[in-house]
């Protein structure tokens, strides 16, 4: 699932094809972008956002959102030619063509293009993300600890407060703390949390396959995320599931250990 690791590496790559480029052509399936075409410009860099992906030419932003299906692929323009993509052409909701190369945007759950003076009205909300070099650790944990009373669970997902952990991360975040994930954030251990979640999504953004036990065998790359009925990988206890958010339709799966995430306070809740 594209978390901020995934999008970061996605970005790396479309930099490192199309930066200093000049765009010969532009394609963007979404109606009201459809006449856009921004063919002559220069790509400056390509640059993510916690899960937010951003190519950036002297004068346009071309945003978007992989969301749970989306993917950003590279095809020399002779691949493209000859139709040999990896996903259905009926999924392409943008194409960037160069001489040399042609990003293609499958299933992207946002794509828009901005002026380039306009692009924090799409990631300005954003919390802190901890792969910028200028990561604000002390604004990251203000921002976490802001809502005491809100799930830990609730506060990591929330982009405002921290971009770039998804669902994936904030499940193994509190299973390595050995915190049940309802505990309000005002009791957790933020800051030794913050500082592990760091530590790991800068690791996983240099690996294909993210882990969090630290091997990459299949099936054994995490402690509890999607684990609902199997046995703990510590104690043995079956892992349970719950949906957990702020709303109804803001909830996620929590997977947990009852036994190596004891309910705060010792209360069972």
């Amino acid at each position: 699932m594209p978390e901020g690791d995934t999008v970061w590496r996605s970005a790396h790559h479309l930099h490192e094809a199309l930066a200093g480029r000049v765009l010969t052509s532009t394609e963007f399936r979404v109606p009201k972008f459809a006449t856009v075409e921004l063919a002559g410009e220069t790509v400056q860099e390509v640059v993510s956002r916690g899960k937010h992906l951003l190519v950036r030419t002297e004068s346009h932003s071309v945003h978007s959102h992989l969301r749970m299906e989306g993917s950003w692929h590279l095809y020399r323009p002779e691949t493209m030619r000859r139709g040999r993509i990896r996903r259905p052409a009926h999924t392409i909701r943008a194409i960037l063509r160069t001489d040399e190369w042609i990003a293609v945007g499958f299933d992207l759950g946002i794509v828009e293009v901005l002026p380039l003076a306009a692009e924090d009205t799409a990631v300005g909300h954003l919390g802190p993300d901890p792969l910028d070099p200028d990561f604000d650790r002390d604004l990251a944990l203000a921002n976490l600890g802001n809502e005491p009373d809100v799930p830990v669970f609730v506060a990591l997902l929330d982009q405002r407060k921290v971009a770039g952990f998804g669902n994936e991360y904030a499940n193994e975040l509190c299973y390595l703390a050995r915190l049940d994930p309802r505990t309000p954030a005002g009791d957790a251990p933020l800051g030794p949390i913050l500082d592990r979640g760091v530590k790991l999504i800068r690791a996983n953004r240099d690996r294909v396959e993210r882990t969090f036990t630290g091997t990459t065998r299949p099936g054994q790359m995490t402690w509890v995320f999607g684990r609902e009925h199997r046995p703990c990988r510590r104690c043995g206890t079956t892992i349970r599931e719950i949906s957990l958010g702020r709303t109804p339709t803001q909830e996620r799966r929590v997977y947990w250990c009852p036994t190596c995430q004891p309910a705060f306070g010792g209360r069972d809740r």
